[in-house]
């Protein structure tokens, strides 16, 4: 024991002299003999925390303090080492804290007891969280062992609980704000859901409201109390929003009951006033306390509610005491009342608290009740909307159903829309009121509202039911008289009259709506008058109906049925229409709902052309929302005032409106004729021709079914309909509908001149079309057409406009040049005309009526076309002296007559160009004028430029291109004037210029044709032929048939491509468009004499030699005219040509004695002495040939001998010539000129080694001649064309034929089958995508794949991908002797005897 002791005394000393690790030493010695020993665990704690060895420092005061519980030291020695650990260790701090207070209550020491409290307290505020610090509030609240014997020395607990309640506020807020955070950013998260849960889940948890009612239990302080009362009540209200639905009836409990409190305290607390209000599920407003509305008005004089609240109790509406005094009345305690609201301020003031508090059920609710008693419907309306809207969040926020608040909310705004732009909104007022009847089938409101509506919809039985259970329940004069009216509009206007009579003295006209109420009685009895005699002297009798009427408007002069009742009675009846006017006027300003009266202001203003008010009336009436009728509803609806719309914007040129405007006509009123037409021709107006197209028809549909006797005339629907057809280009139909309205109205000049001009239009689409003949009929028929019309009236600008360009047609279709009516245009021209017209630029064009005659009566194409050009002048310049005061007519009139002295210049004649340069370039000249004035007159006119631009190119380059440049400047989008600028660049010599300016054009309109024959031309210049001619090719494909250096441009490249190959091709494909083309040029042009020559050599190619020949007698026959004139070695060259061509033609044909003939005259012509021999030559060999070969066919084989040695010589022993000379040779028959063939052919082969022909003919007379060294000569040859790239398809059968002969007629082996199919098989071997080597083995076998195969690469070698013929194709088909193939086979080639045995043989 002694050990013990001295052990402790060394660990004290150590401890005192801070030596630590010798009292750890001592301590733990003594432990060792007493581990229970209480001051060694405390010296050993505190060696440990001085050396902050904190862990072992409370393990030994933990020890210490389980073997002596009751001793402070260890107690204070472990909140001692606490405090050094700042806040990690508070939660135990707070068990220490609370185990050392509660030891110093046990002695009775209340001051270290505090001291502790304090210390611990403090200490946790320090350096705890609020949690912590809110933790160690809790010793020092009632009920905890410390605070009854501490009392008095420790704070209050009132403020013990308002700092709890602070730290729990803010704990709250700040885990609110957290979890939102958090959550908002999942996958799927809706903002407003994650805030309601999150609030939920926090609320639930929170213990805040217990702590707010601990603070209103202690505390003294009644605003304290007070302020603590509205957490509490705003913290359950928060939490009763948050909480489901379910969950909700306790907390609206305690909710109700802490708001009434407040309320009963007269406590300045908004929401237990609202709450209040609120939620109380009353029907009517008048069911509401009134004396707490008033206080609520006291207590919060500035809120919106209050101001509304103010408003309604002292208006006329409300039932309760008013709540303003007097000006001379004092209240109790003698303050001085304020002065009574005007109605103006009260809606003022009303209007502003709605405003200030927007989600107010009741102050909506009274605010949409007011405004159905001003009559402002609308207004009503939208409030009550808005109402519904708040009263279900009200709902949803308190689990309240509020069924009677529903209702009355209800009955307000089904109310306003029974009246609300009647009758649109009249099915949802229908619903509204059925719903409340369904639960409250007394309803007086909804009774009436329903008898209302279905008076509207002129259901009158069932209105007059209704309004009679309405009237049960609650009597009154209004709803009695209403229900009198509904009998008087079912028909019994007596029982009507009669019932609204016993009703007008029940009425006292004491205030607005009483004095509206005996207005309306009286109208009412004076329209019962009115019908129960409809005789015009009752109705003028100004002491029956019309005094009603007067006593109406004396009753109530803002009453607007009595004014449009007055002004039928003055308009109809008193025949003052002045007056009636007035009346109308009146009562359309009071109410937009007289629609009578509405329509017959209409009308009037309609009458003096007083558009803008119609339109002002239209659409007043439409906004009112009285026009449709609601669904299922017996009324019929009222197009007029958008029909009357539809026709102001249609006056206007607002087509888009004007067509919603006649489309809203038709759906009320589908069978409306005038609004058909109106649409029709709004959509016509503004481009959409399909469905004005369908418009129309649905006019004359209703024409046919209406009949004229109602809808009177209706030609204008045919001539709309017309016009359409005529802007879609279905020219006939429109020419048609034409007609049909002339043949009842035939001095219509409109329809005339819109006859004449489709008739034009359809001259040129026919003729860009290719339909010349079609087009010279339909300007023969405007001729007639024009005749007509100038006998009526001349001074028309479309009338002579279209006589130019009926005249102008003729100049594009040369080949009925001879048809022009010469007799008929000199009349039209000579009619009633001033000659000085006709002398406007006879200084330049020198053209006039003696120059017109003078072209009239003479002989010959060139001058009838002349006669045309001036005939098309003379139209032009009377068509300016017609528009005289019009200066856009003017310059198209100046711009037309600018085209038809173009027009002049191109189609003048060589022989009347002769002359001075200013008489070539005259016609040119004028039309510079005339371009210049039109620009003069419409300077922004980008077309004029354009046009000045292609004049003056040839006369003055600058002044071309800058006119070019001006016109792109005004529309740098015009595709002609790009290209124009381009081919002017192309003049020029600037190439790349022109490449630009071509590409733009190209880029802006891909279809412009023009825009491609320009590149095509410049491809050409720069010697890219092939691009040239593929350039062409798609310029033709794109452009009309009208487009002559097009054709032109096309067909030459065409020929030069032709004549470049090494053989002769006659692929359809290649030949068939330029043909097309210069066909198409034939009709347009006189005497394009090269462009006939070369359409006569395609004809040659394509095989229709007898349009060859024709073609070429008649150019032969023209250039022997043309070579008497002139006498010329050019013309004479150009003769010998045609005649050598004419001469192979007919050759082709079979007209050998022709044929000699015309090769003679050739040959005699290219050997005269003036042409010139060096271009001829091709010519004379070609005649030469021709010659040899019709004298062979002829019999004359020595003369034909005779030719072929003369072509040989000119052609230098050409092979071909050789060919020929050798078979003419071997047809002779003898041995010795066989002999000399055969020879030649040798010789031919050793100049011409690998000549086809050559290799060819020999093998095949080596074959006839049975000459088998020779065979055995020729065959390698023949072998070795196989291998050659460049046979044509013609050559490729033939070699094939031959090799196939040899190999059977000669074979090289014993087996015969073999040798039958060798050549076949070789043909395969060497050329397999060729047909011909499967086709002959198809031939020699029976299986069924050669002829197959056969089929298939012959299809690949037809065009456009080979130049395979029809003939060709079609024994390929033939010999698979399947049906569809020979089917096939014939439709290929009728005329072929293989397809139709093919097809024989399946049958």
């Amino acid at each position: 024991m002694s050990t013990v002791k001295s052990a402790l005394k060394a660990a004290k000393g150590a401890l005192d002299a801070h030596q630590y690790d010798d009292a750890i030493k001592h301590a733990n010695k003594v432990l060792q003999e007493d581990p229970k020993n209480y001051h060694a665990n405390v010296f050993l704690g505190l060696a440990f925390e001085k050396q902050s060895r904190n862990e072992e420092s409370e393990k030994a005061y933990r020890a210490a303090s389980a073997f002596k519980a009751n001793d402070p030291l260890a107690w204070q020695g472990l909140i001692s080492l606490y405090e050094q650990q700042s806040g990690r260790k508070l939660d135990e701090y707070h068990d220490a804290a609370f185990r050392l207070a509660s030891l110093f209550v046990a002695v009775d020491d209340k001051t270290r007891c505090q001291t502790v409290v304090d210390k611990y307290t403090d200490f946790a505020r320090k350096c705890g969280s609020r949690a912590q610090y809110r933790h160690s509030l809790d010793i020092l609240l009632p009920g905890s062992e410390l605070y009854d014997y501490l009392e008095g020395r420790i704070l209050h607990p009132s403020y013990t609980y308002t700092r709890i309640a602070e730290i729990v506020e803010q704990e709250e807020k700040e885990r609110i704000n957290f979890e939102i955070g958090q959550r908002r950013t999942r996958i799927g998260a809706k903002i407003d859901q994650v805030t309601t849960d999150v609030k939920r889940e926090v609320l639930q948890a929170s213990n805040l409201e217990i702590i707010y009612q601990n603070i209103i239990d202690w505390t003294d302080d009644d605003a304290a109390r007070r302020l603590y009362e509205e957490k509490l009540l705003q913290h359950a209200y928060d939490t009763l929003i948050a909480l489901p639905s379910s969950q909700k009836a306790s907390k609206r409990q305690e909710v109700v009951r802490l708001a009434q409190g407040l309320v009963i305290l007269k406590h300045p607390f908004a929401l237990a006033w609202k709450i209040t209000f609120e939620w109380k599920d009353v029907e009517r407003i008048e069911d509401l306390d009134a004396g707490v509305l008033g206080e609520y008005v006291e207590l919060f004089p500035e809120d919106g509610l209050a101001k509304v609240l103010q408003g309604y109790l002292n208006s006329e509406l409300s039932v309760f005491p008013k709540h303003n005094l007097k000006d001379d009345e004092e209240d109790e305690d003698g303050r001085q009342g304020t002065p009574a609201m005007t109605a103006e301020d009260r809606l003022v003031l009303m209007t502003d608290g709605t405003e200030d508090c927007p989600t107010s059920v009741l102050g909506l609710r009274i605010m949409g009740e007011y405004y159905v008693y001003l009559e402002e419907f609308e207004s009503a309306a939208a409030t009550t909307r808005k109402a519904q809207r708040e009263l279900a969040n009200v709902s949803r926020a308190s689990g309240l159903a509020l069924t009677n608040v529903s209702d009355g909310v209800g009955i307000i705004l089904g109310t306003a829309l029974v009246h609300y732009q009647a009758p649109r909104h009249h099915p949802e007022a229908i619903s509204l009121f059925e719903a409340i009847l369904a639960r409250k089938a007394t309803n007086s409101a909804a009774l009436i509202g329903i008898g209302l509506v279905l008076e509207e919809r002129e259901e009158l039985d069932n209105a007059i039911s209704f309004l009679e259970r309405a009237l049960q329940q609650q009597p009154s004069t209004r709803i009695k008289a209403e229900a009198a009216w509904c009998k008087a509009l079912g028909g019994d206007y007596q029982t009507g009259m009669t019932e609204l009579e016993e009703c007008l003295p029940q009425v006292e006209a004491s205030d607005t709506r009483t004095k509206n109420l005996k207005a309306q009685i009286l109208y009412r009895i004076g329209m019962c008058i009115w019908n129960l005699d409809s005789s015009k002297p009752s109705r003028r009798d100004r002491s029956k109906a019309y005094a009603r009427f007067i006593s109406s408007l004396q009753a109530d002069l803002n009453f607007a049925p009595a004014y449009t009742s007055l002004g039928v009675y003055y308009t109809d009846y008193a025949k003052d229409r002045s007056r009636g006017r007035k009346c109308f006027q009146k009562a359309f300003e009071l109410s937009s709902f007289e629609v009578v009266a509405a329509e017959r202001l209409a009308q009037s203003f309609a009458r003096t052309s007083e558009w803008d008010l119609v339109e002002v009336v239209a659409q007043r009436v439409v906004e009112s929302g009285k026009l449709r009728p609601p669904p299922g509803s017996k009324k019929q609806g009222i197009s007029w005032p958008f029909a009357a719309l539809g026709v102001v914007q249609l006056n206007g040129q607002d087509y888009p409106k004007s067509i919603v405007s006649f489309q809203s006509a038709l759906r009320i009123s589908p069978k409306d004729y005038y609004s058909w037409v109106g649409l029709g021709e709004s959509y016509h107006n503004s481009g959409r021709y399909i469905a004005a197209t369908r418009a129309f028809e649905q006019a004359q549909k209703l024409e046919e079914e209406l009949g004229p006797r109602i809808l009177g005339d209706t030609w204008f629907s045919k001539y709309m309909l017309a016009n359409v057809k005529r802007e879609v280009g279905e020219f006939d139909a429109a020419i048609a509908g034409y007609q049909e309205v002339l043949a009842s109205r035939t001095k219509e000049y409109g329809v005339s001149i819109a006859s004449l001009q489709t008739l034009i239009e359809a001259a040129w689409q026919n003729m860009e079309l290719g339909f010349f003949g079609r087009a010279i009929d339909c300007v023969q028929e405007a001729l007639k057409t024009a005749e007509d019309l100038v006998i009526w009236r001349d001074d028309a600008f479309n009338l002579w406009k279209s006589i130019g360009d009926l005249c102008s047609v003729y100049t594009y279709i040369q080949s009925y040049i001879a048809k022009f009516p010469v007799q008929a245009i000199s009349g039209l021209l000579k009619h009633n005309i001033d000659p000085e017209v006709y002398a406007l630029l006879t200084d330049y064009d020198h053209v006039d009526g003696a120059a017109f005659e003078s072209s009239a009566t003479s002989d010959g194409l060139d001058s009838i076309l002349g006669c045309c050009c001036h005939a098309a002048i003379l139209a032009y310049k009377r068509a300016i002296s017609c528009c005289v005061n019009d200066a856009h007519a003017r310059a198209v009139a100046w711009y037309n007559l600018g085209w038809a002295e173009h027009r002049a210049h191109v189609c003048n004649p060589p022989s009347r160009a002769s002359g001075s340069i200013d008489n070539r370039f005259r016609y040119l000249k004028a039309a510079v004028q005339c371009f210049k004035r039109a620009i003069e007159l419409e300077s922004g006119n980008s077309e004029f430029w354009n046009s000045l631009g292609i004049v003056t190119a040839q006369l003055n380059p600058k002044v071309a291109q800058h006119a070019f440049v001006r016109s792109l400047f005004i529309n740098d989008k015009n595709a002609r004037a790009w290209t124009n600028l381009g081919v002017f660049y192309l003049r020029e010599g600037d190439s790349q210029l022109a490449n630009d300016a071509l590409a733009r054009a190209q880029s802006i309109d891909p279809d412009h044709a023009q825009a491609w024959l320009g590149q095509g031309l410049l491809a050409a210049q720069l010697g890219e032929d092939t691009e040239a001619r593929t350039l062409f090719a798609h310029a033709f494909e794109i452009a009309n048939a009208s487009a002559m250096q097009i054709q032109r441009s096309y067909a030459c490249s065409t020929l030069d491509h032709l004549l470049s190959l090494p053989t002769a091709s006659s692929s359809m494909t290649s030949i068939l468009h330029p043909l097309l083309a210069l066909r198409q040029l034939n009709k347009q042009t006189l005497a394009d004499l090269p462009h006939e020559h070369i359409r006569s050599l395609l004809q040659e190619r394509m095989g229709d030699y007898a349009d060859a020949s024709q073609t070429l007698s008649s150019l032969c026959a023209t250039l022997e005219v043309e070579y008497e004139t002139s006498e010329s070695n050019e013309t004479l060259a150009r003769f010998a040509k045609a005649k050598a061509d004419l001469s192979r033609s007919q050759l082709a044909e079979g007209k050998f004695d022709s044929a000699a003939e015309n090769a003679d005259t050739a040959l005699d012509l290219s050997g005269e002495d003036d042409a010139d021999s060096h271009t001829l030559e091709r010519t004379r060999l070609s005649a030469h040939l021709s010659a040899g070969l019709s004298n062979y066919y002829l019999g004359n084989i020595d003369r034909s001998t005779e030719m072929f040695k003369c072509a040989l010589k000119e052609s230098q022993e050409d092979p071909d010539i050789i060919c020929l000379l050798s078979q003419v040779l071997w047809a002779k028959g003898g041995e010795a000129e066989r002999s000399i063939a055969s020879q030649q052919l040798f010789n031919c082969i050793e100049k011409h080694q690998g000549h086809v022909g050559t290799i060819l003919l020999l093998g095949a007379i080596s074959v006839l001649s049975d000459d088998r060294d020779t065979i055995e000569a020729v065959s390698d040859d023949l072998q070795g064309l196989r291998t050659r790239d460049d046979l044509s398809s013609q050559q490729q059968k033939q070699l094939a034929q031959l090799l196939n002969v040899i190999a059977i007629l000669y074979p090289r082996d014993d087996n015969g089958a073999v040798a039958r199919t060798s050549g076949a098989t070789t043909a395969v071997m060497l050329g397999p995508s060729q047909p011909y080597g499967w086709s002959q083995l198809s031939s020699l076998t029976d299986e069924l794949n050669p002829s197959e195969m056969a089929v298939l690469t012959a299809i690949k070698k037809a065009p456009p991908r080979g130049e395979l013929d029809a003939e060709d194709l079609s024994e390929m088909y033939a010999g698979t002797k399947a049906g569809e193939d020979a089917q096939r086979s014939v439709m290929l080639a009728p005329w072929k005897p293989s397809g139709w045995h093919a097809l024989s043989q399946v049958g």
